[in-house]
């Protein structure tokens, strides 16, 4: 007889880490930094690029790159032509950096209760 699954609560990734953004021409970087190391595997396993590409389909990415960075407990994501040409060629100023930053940190992330107890925020 196998084991039940373990009971799992859905929440925004903002519970699970912060973020930092930059822009570069067309180009937004999002890093995704957890905020207990215990979490770090939920983000790997979630928080992919297919996972970002399907949270900016709207924005139309050409491409979206995840790099790795374990010791951190971090990943960064670069995401090509989300900007709408750019900072300085953009006139719309909810598609600069940061505003997207808070697009992916409401991604929703399954998180086992086991691991409730390192989630920030209300809960």
């Amino acid at each position: 007889m196998s084991a039940p699954p373990s009971a799992t609560v859905t929440v925004p990734l903002h519970r699970l880490a912060h973020g930092r953004t930059g822009d570069k021409g067309n180009r937004s970087n999002i890093s995704v930094i957890a905020w207990h190391p215990a979490l770090w595997p939920l983000l790997v396993e979630q928080v992919t690029e297919a996972a970002v590409t399907r949270r900016f389909a709207h924005r139309r990415p050409s491409a979206v790159t995840r790099h790795l960075l374990p010791k951190l407990h971090a990943m960064n994501f670069v995401i090509d032509d989300v900007l709408d040409g750019g900072v300085n060629d953009s006139l719309n100023l909810d598609s600069h950096g940061k505003a997207l930053s808070y697009l992916l940190l409401d991604l929703p992330v399954e998180v086992p209760a086991e691991l409730a107890a390192h989630l920030v925020g209300p809960g």
